[in-house]
């Protein structure tokens, strides 16, 4: 009876806590929707004259979040400053860009989409001014993002420190030996080093061939970039960069920074810049004038992190982006069904995952094609191995220089702990009917012969398909393919040299280019259409309005506190195999 009444309480005392936490959203929803009415109602969303500010310090993921807790908050995502910066280039009302730089690294390829999206705003007559605190690691990229700038402030005491380019793996097999755990996988081939981190102490000759080989290229693209930004010879920029930390003086000396002041000095400078009745407007709160109701569309579906099965863990509470096959693939017929989109761009950022998922996924890119409607990939920091997949049937695929892509290869397997489990006094037996294959990827033991070649044969099917598909949609042979297959990764600008790809740009470019293969005139203006459509609201109650930038930076700030990123990437590799006994994913990689 205690015990009854204990959990009663518990029940009891957990559903008062849930009420109040849904009556603390509800009541932050309404507050954004209440404040975001009232400036709708008095105008002041768009003023006249505005300058735009960025803070390229704040976390953002690469498309809007489509549920769970941020989507009722209305977050955005970087292709939404993409575009958004891209607008701006037309509109009168905007006459520059504040840019915060970031002090860590913004990654490669959105170093290269914000480089081309200031290119663009400078070409356009607009200012673009940055002012740095400082960068304290993550290589090139956070100078290569603002490089372009009309000006670059640094703050008193703001050093600078560059260093090249650092991927960073974590080897565990002698961990598990010492546990006695067995990493029981296949891959195909020797450039698939995913499960090199379980099987290996170190790099193999193909895993540091290969990972050499981006680190150099994205090096070298960088300091070109930077150099061509600055004015710049490349060997000034790569001595300056490769010299040890550089104070506020001597990053104003070697040309890489223009003057040295305060944040609050700088606003104050533009504020004069663009006119007295001038008013800052953050990029992500910036409604630009939209096309006419009947204009066509483009659609731009997104999809970010690993690929799964399904619709999704549907979490209310998960801030983890999900690449999930059912929703993907619905969110792509959607489109393809809507009369008002002509053409359909596909941003793909995402390691890979369940080839089984990316096969569904890339057969509703072809159930699309079939409804006359173009589809472009968009190439984010990732679309490797089935990041890949879902990509290789499209009419056009469009990567940044940095981009990690290709990785066209697949594992599988299981970490085997039973010989780890004896040690302890644990013994596994197992009574098994069906065949010699039926508790193989099921049971906590290593596999016999024959169960290992079952594997084999199993993951051969999967590469075959694999390699086959992406001969299909390159216009190449079987042969061709698999010479630049074997799971190796390519960055953009080499995967456009090997025929993986059809073009260097980002998302502007994809969205071009989908208005060309869709015939919609040059002079004719087209709307953009996200998909999936944000499931916002709590369940139950609705979809809420976007909050205030106070409530999005607290949500943003308690995410940072939660997830660390290394952690996660850690927890999710080391459950893949359990969702999943079979993977066409890329390797860990944390770009340093």
């Amino acid at each position: 009876m205690k015990t009854f009444f204990t959990a009663l309480g518990g029940a009891i005392l957990g559903t008062i806590l849930g009420a109040v936490l849904l009556f603390f959203i509800a009541s932050m929803a309404i507050s954004g929707f209440m404040q975001s009415a009232g400036s709708q109602l008095s105008g002041g969303e768009n003023p006249e004259t505005m300058v735009l500010t960025l803070d390229l310090r704040q976390d953002l993921s690469d498309q809007p979040p489509t549920s769970g807790i941020a989507a009722l908050f209305g977050q955005k995502g970087f292709v939404n400053v993409i575009t958004r910066l891209d607008a701006a280039r037309t509109d009168e009302r905007v006459k520059g860009v504040f840019v915060r730089a970031s002090e860590f690294s913004v990654g490669s390829s959105r170093a290269e989409e914000l480089r081309n999206a200031i290119r663009g705003l400078r070409d356009a007559g607009k200012f673009v001014v940055v002012h740095s605190q400082g960068t304290y690691g993550g290589g090139p990229s956070s100078l290569r993002a603002i490089a372009a700038a009309d000006e670059i402030v640094i703050q008193p005491a703001g050093d600078y420190l560059g260093g090249g380019v650092t991927f960073e793996t974590m080897f565990f097999k002698d961990l598990l030996d010492r546990l006695s755990v067995s990493a029981e996988i296949e891959q195909f081939y020797e450039y698939k080093n995913a499960p090199n981190v379980y099987k290996e102490t170190d790099y193999t000759a193909a895993h540091r061939e290969a990972m050499t080989a981006l680190a150099e290229s994205i090096w070298q693209t960088s300091l070109a970039d930077i150099a061509q930004d600055r004015q710049m010879d490349v060997s000034d920029v790569e001595a300056a960069l490769t010299s040890g930390p550089l104070s506020p003086e001597a990053l104003v000396e070697a040309g890489l920074a223009d003057s040295i002041n305060w944040p609050e000095a700088v606003k104050e400078s533009l504020k004069e810049r663009a006119g007295e009745d001038a008013e800052f407007v953050d990029v992500l709160s910036y409604h630009p004038p939209s096309a006419p109701l009947g204009a066509p569309a483009i659609a731009i579906v997104g999809g970010e992190g690993p690929i799964v099965t399904g619709g999704g863990s549907g979490d209310f509470f998960s801030s983890s982006a999900e690449f999930a096959s059912d929703t993907i693939a619905a969110a792509l017929l959607e489109a393809g069904r809507n009369e008002r989109v002509k053409a359909i761009v596909f941003r793909v950022d995402s390691p890979g995952g369940s080839p089984t998922a990316s096969d569904q996924i890339w057969n509703a890119v072809k159930m699309v094609q079939e409804m006359d409607k173009p589809v472009v990939v968009s190439m984010g920091t990732y679309a490797a191995s089935g990041g890949y997949y879902v990509s290789t049937g499209a009419d056009w695929i469009i990567a940044n220089k940095g981009t990690l892509t290709g990785s066209i290869g697949i594992f599988g397997g299981k970490l085997a702990i039973a010989d780890g489990l004896r040690q302890i006094g644990i013994n596994t037996s197992e009574i098994s009917v069906g065949g010699p294959f039926a508790g193989a990827m099921t049971t906590i033991d290593t596999f016999s012969d024959t169960e290992r070649e079952m594997l084999h044969a199993w993951l051969k099917r999967g590469y075959d398909r694999f390699t086959s598909l992406v001969a299909e949609g390159r216009g190449m042979s079987v042969e061709n393919v698999d010479k630049i297959a074997r799971g190796r990764v390519w960055t953009g600008e080499d995967a456009l040299e090997v025929g993986l790809v059809d073009q260097i740009g980002g998302l502007v470019d994809a969205i071009s280019k989908a208005r060309d293969l869709a015939d919609i005139p040059a002079d004719e203006k087209s709307r953009i259409m996200f998909y999936p459509v944000p499931q916002g609201g709590i369940p139950g109650f609705g979809p809420m309005a976007e909050a205030s930038a106070e409530d999005l930076g607290t949500l943003a700030r308690a995410a940072e506190i939660l997830e660390d990123s290394r952690i996660q990437a850690l927890i999710e590799r080391g459950s893949m195999l359990q969702s999943s006994p079979v993977q066409a994913r890329g390797p860990l990689l944390i770009e340093k």
